[in-house]
């Protein structure tokens, strides 16, 4: 029997989370013994190929755009370097699930940008729900009596990219294909690794780096072609909330490769943060609803 196309989304996104995920771990256990930088390089080289060659045989890849999409990639191709370095920097010192309930407040973080930068609308439910869901933030970097965790903030810092990066999206034309904005993005982060790389050398890879780094470029891969695809089928209101299966796989590797579990507070303030994740996202679909039906009206 077929499945509907909701479902298909549902599963796309299911997998890219899942794919995301993989390669965070892959990369957390490579980094315990590789330089951070030549791990970034080594593996923005081995995902950056198969990108491009994706992108040319599906005809996505089209360097040549009008100036001001050229200036939008730019922009964003700069917060994904500096978000994939602050998080992965992060990474290295934080357990999987308390990293990945952090960026969980992402859609929240999205919203309010949104609101601030371009007057979207947002009423006082889910206004309510994004303070409440950085509330849940504030639980899972609790502050203790030194202050605030480094590395928790480099984790927030690296959120605050992601929201420009996907900001800057919103203001691209359909003239850029996603392929394109995926290459333009991966030899960014690739190029700026090996230049961080150069100046304290490259050090021998074993075969254990080398196949956690190879494992975490092909779990890229499959992430960002499930994300493309994702956009593609369904109603993305519904497929939306299963971007949070993420902190579940989180939470599982986690357990079971570095044997760490997040504490009761962290799970708390994760719990918060995804409930008001849902809810935004589900009171969005809920206004845009009301208002398409009071168009038709």
């Amino acid at each position: 029997m077929p499945i509907s196309d909701n479902l298909r989304g549902a599963i796309y996104m299911m997998v890219a989370m899942a794919a995301f995920t993989l390669n965070d771990s892959a990369m957390k256990a490579a980094t315990q013994t590789l330089p951070l930088w030549q791990a970034i390089a080594m593996r923005g080289l081995l995902t950056l190929i198969p990108l491009a060659m994706i992108g040319w045989a599906t005809g996505g890849l089209r360097l040549a755009m009008p100036r001001r999409d050229a200036g939008i990639v730019a922009i964003r191709s700069v917060a994904e370097v500096a978000s994939t370095l602050l998080f992965l920097a992060a990474l290295v010192h934080m357990p999987l699930a308390n990293l990945s309930a952090i960026l969980q407040s992402l859609p929240l973080a999205v919203a309010l940008a949104a609101w601030l930068v371009f007057g979207d609308k947002i009423g006082w439910r889910r206004m309510t729900a994004i303070l409440v869901g950085f509330v849940g933030v504030l639980i899972i970097i609790r502050p203790g009596p030194q202050g605030f965790d480094f590395w928790s903030l480099m984790g927030l810092a690296s959120v605050a990219f992601v929201v420009v990066r996907d900001l800057s999206t919103r203001q691209l034309s359909r003239a850029v294909p996603s392929a394109t904005v995926a290459v333009m993005a991966s030899l960014s982060v690739t190029v700026t690794a090996l230049a961080l790389s150069l100046p304290g050398g490259w050090e021998a890879v074993t075969l254990r780096e080398g196949v956690l780094i190879a494992a975490a470029a092909a779990a890229l891969v499959v992430g960002y072609n499930f994300v493309i695809m994702v956009m593609r089928v369904g109603d993305i209101g519904f497929i939306a909330p299963f971007r949070y299966t993420a902190l579940l796989w989180a939470i599982f590797l986690g357990w079971v490769v570095f044997g760490t579990l997040p504490d009761a507070l962290t799970l708390m303030g994760a719990a918060l943060v995804v409930g008001s994740g849902i809810f935004t996202l589900w009171r969005e679909r809920k206004v845009k609803v009301v208002q398409a039906q009071t168009v038709q009206g």
